[in-house]
This record gives C-alpha cells, sequence and structure tokens, in this order.
C-alpha cells in the first residue's frame, strides 16, 4: 500500500521538487561525468574511451534511476528519448533509458475515484469499475467497466492528475538534464527533436484527439473483417477521461501465437505490414508507437472465423505532408525494383536530401536498398540472400535477419556527419516499419510484401 501512496505523493509533487531532484542529480552526474574524464587523462587512448563508456553508462544509468522516482510526463518523455534516440544519443543513454519501466505503480484507487467524479460526475453512477487496473502507464492507467443498463463492457483510460500541466516544464527538466551532463551535443537539430516530443506529448494528452482518430481509423477498417478497432463511447469521455469498448485478444508476443498453423501466422503478418503501408501510400497519417502492447489477436477457428487484429492505442499519431509522402513513396518504389539509380534520384525535394552532397547518395541508397528487401525479389534483387523468399513472393523474416544488416550498412555510410540526427519524420517511418518487421519476425511469419506496394504503383 506504501507503493500506492507513494506514488500519489509524486503525482502531487510541486514543479520546484521536480526540478531541484533533477538538478542535483544532472549536477552529481555532470562532476562524476568530469572527474571520470580526469582521472584517465594519461590512458592509452583504448583505456580512455573503455573508461568513457563505463563513466558515461553509470551516470546514465544514476540519472535514469532519479527519473524513474518522479513518475508522470518526465517518465514519458524518458521512454520516447529511449524508442527514438539510438539515432543521435550515445548508446549508454538509450540503454539506460530502455530500463525507464512502463508498468509504473498504479495510483491507489481512491484518489482514481475522486479524480472520475470530479470527470464524471454524476455519470460514474451508470458504471461498474473493476478498482484494479488492467494497465498502467507513465501518463495513464486503464480499467474494466460494465455499463449498467445494458452490461457492455468498457474501459476507461484515465489521464493522471497534472500530467498534462507538467509536460513543458517536465521537458524543459529533461533538456537541461541532458545539457549539465554534458553527454550529448548541442545541436539545433537536437533542439528540433525536442520540441517534436513536446509537441507528441501535448498531443498524447489530448484525449479528443486520440478519440478521433480512433473513430478514423475505425470508418476506414470498418468493411475489413480482419481488424478490430475499439469504438469510442462518448457518454462517460471528458477531458481527462478516453471511454471505449472492451475488445479482447491475446498479445502478440503470447505463447499461444507461435502454436498457429504456418499459414494463419502469415496471414496476420500480411494485416498488421498492410496497415503501415496504407498509411504511407493511402491515409498520410501514421501511428508511430509500434509498442506490441498496441495490438492484440482475436484467435479464430481457423476455418470460417478467421484470426483478428485487435488495434488499441492512437494516441501516438504523425501526420505527414504530401511532400514527405512522395519522397517516401518514391524511396519504397524504388525498392521495389530495387533500382539503385531510382534510389538515388527519389533522394531530392526534401530538406535533409537536399543538404546533402551528392557524393554521400549512393551510400544512404545502399541502406535503403537492403531495408526495402521484402519489397523486391530475387529476380531483380541479385543481392537477395538464397533461400529468404519462396516462390510465391512470401519473404522470411525471421530467416532475413534484416534489421541487423541494415544497421551494418548503416554504420558503413554513417561515417559522414550528415547522419548525425536523420529527420525526425524519417525517424518515425522507419521506427513504425522497424517495429512492423519485429512484428514478423516474433510470430515467425513469411509474407508477400510485393503485392502491396504493387496496387499502388
Amino acid at each position: 500500500m506504501s507503493d500506492q501512496n507513494d506514488k500519489l505523493k509524486n503525482l502531487k509533487t510541486s514543479s520546484v521538487d521536480r526540478r531541484l531532484s533533477i538538478a542535483k542529480a544532472s549536477l552529481l552526474a555532470g562532476t562524476r561525468w568530469a572527474t571520470a574524464s580526469a582521472t584517465s587523462l594519461f590512458s592509452s587512448e583504448e583505456e580512455k574511451e573503455k573508461k568513457r563508456k563505463k563513466a558515461m553508462a553509470e551516470q546514465a544509468h544514476y540519472l535514469v534511476s532519479e527519473i524513474g522516482k518522479l513518475k508522470g510526463s518526465i517518465v514519458k518523455i524518458g521512454q520516447m528519448m529511449a524508442l527514438y534516440g539510438e539515432h543521435f544519443l550515445p548508446e549508454e543513454i538509450t540503454q539506460a533509458l530502455n530500463t525507464l519501466n512502463n508498468q509504473t505503480v498504479a495510483l491507489a484507487w481512491p484518489a482514481i475515484k475522486s479524480h472520475l467524479q470530479e470527470q464524471l460526475g454524476s455519470k460514474l453512477d451508470d458504471l461498474t469499475i473493476d478498482h484494479e487496473p488492467i494497465g498502467t502507464a507513465s501518463l495513464a492507467q486503464v480499467h474494466r467497466a460494465t455499463r449498467k443498463s445494458d452490461g457492455l463492457e468498457l474501459v476507461l483510460k484515465i489521464q493522471y492528475p497534472g500530467v498534462a500541466e507538467a509536460i513543458d516544464s517536465d521537458m524543459n527538466l529533461f533538456k537541461n538534464m541532458l545539457k549539465l551532463t554534458r553527454m550529448v551535443p548541442q545541436t539545433r537539430e537536437f533542439d528540433q527533436w525536442f520540441d517534436e516530443v513536446r509537441e507528441m506529448m501535448h498531443r498524447e494528452v489530448n484525449y479528443d484527439i486520440e478519440a478521433a482518430t480512433t473513430r478514423r481509423f475505425a470508418e476506414r477498417l470498418n468493411d475489413d473483417p480482419r481488424y478490430i478497432v475499439p469504438q469510442i463511447v462518448d457518454e462517460f469521455c471528458a477531458e481527462k477521461v478516453l471511454c471505449m469498448t472492451f475488445e479482447r485478444g491475446v498479445p502478440i508476443n503470447s505463447p499461444v501465437m507461435l502454436s498457429l498453423p504456418q499459414e494463419r501466422r502469415n496471414q496476420l503478418g500480411e494485416a498488421s505490414l498492410e496497415i503501415a503501408v496504407r498509411e504511407l501510400f493511402e491515409w498520410g497519417e501514421m501511428q508511430t508507437d509500434p509498442n506490441f502492447g498496441n495490438y492484440l489477436v482475436r484467435l479464430g477457428n481457423g476455418d470460417d472465423l478467421k484470426d483478428q487484429i485487435v488495434l488499441l492505442d492512437f494516441g501516438a499519431i504523425r501526420q505527414f505532408d504530401d511532400n514527405l509522402l512522395t519522397v517516401a513513396r518514391n524511396l519504397i518504389h524504388a525498392g521495389y525494383d530495387h533500382d539503385k539509380t531510382a534510389m538515388v534520384k527519389a533522394m531530392t525535394g526534401y530538406e535533409f536530401f537536399d543538404g546533402m552532397p551528392e557524393s554521400i547518395k549512393p551510400g544512404m541508397a545502399d541502406v535503403f536498398l537492403i531495408a526495402t528487401e521484402a519489397f523486391s525479389c530475387p529476380s531483380n534483387n541479385p543481392d537477395m540472400p538464397a533461400g529468404v523468399m519462396d516462390e510465391q513472393d512470401r519473404y522470411d523474416w525471421k530467416k532475413s535477419q534484416l534489421h541487423s544488416r541494415v544497421m551494418q550498412q548503416a554504420a558503413q555510410s554513417m561515417a559522414s556527419r550528415y547522419f548525425s540526427v536523420p529527420p525526425k519524420e524519417f525517424m518515425f517511418i522507419s521506427r513504425k516499419f522497424i517495429g512492423a518487421y519485429t512484428f514478423m519476425t516474433v510470430i515467425e511469419a513469411k509474407t508477400n510484401v510485393r503485392k502491396m506496394i504493387r496496387q499502388f504503383a
């Protein structure tokens, strides 16, 4: 019970207290960092690098443990940095940030109940709510409920009080913390990235936006029996409460998934990939958080009742402008044809590419050609490893080891300063596809992506 009281106390902690605890932690980490650097002054270069990495890992873990004690939006900011920061943060920092556990301690029921009364008033009398949450995160927790009038099963996503109001001060806290520790180069791109995370945080706590997006996706997928999108129940929605129908399913990484016949896993894989392709080619907006917790699978009986994917979270949605969409689509088409000249040609009409010397582009094209390998086929791609694609153009994701091969190729090309911080939009798109690729690998699916791209050719 004390844990829950600690959580309650932390949520009410003033921004002054938060600032002080992070400032103290940052200064201490910075001082330790400087001391570690000074003590390695007379070591060999190799020894210096080893000490530097060790010191950075220690300081990063120390800072992360301090952030973890604060709860609320600063934890979510840390998680976003871990998710997208691999391109521009030192590896030691992203590894430490990855330990920020999303399973935060739940806020005690009495506190949640009074918060709900404030938000929903007398409507609360129409609900029977489970006191134990079915999920907790850094910004909200989720409770199951039943509408008394008809027994409809619901879930309530309840945003913690004060979280939305603390975003701006927490963002500044986080930024100052990284500046104080001197672990991260302060560049214009870094500032732009921080502004982007700030915007994402504000969108994520805006439940009106999430409700509207959920409805939009439900409408788009309404006639496709492969997908289930929860329905928003307006009656019990408020500024800090999002209510929707409860949808059953098993997690993606559940052992039961691997016991399904190969064909069923292939179909689930294709259905999940098709969403990513349609987001880019058809809808122009993308659910950018590829967390496995955002998907469930409702298992059919293998005959007339097919397996379905339940799409759960539409808080992290990103719209893309036509210019970027055209560039991204051209890159994918070049991958479909496995055409290096077309790939280089596609790198134009976008600030990131236009500011890059032409001599850099062929190296980057090689990275993109591997990343889009599943869109090509053995007859146009002589570099494809043997046995990775069958005669029906189905790509074996697990066998391909695609992610590590892309990273290897990228490491060879990324000696250039032009790769220090890729454009944030590309981070979202690549993160989305890495998420989809991981989904395929986990369920060991073999999928035909070519036919999805072909219809948009």
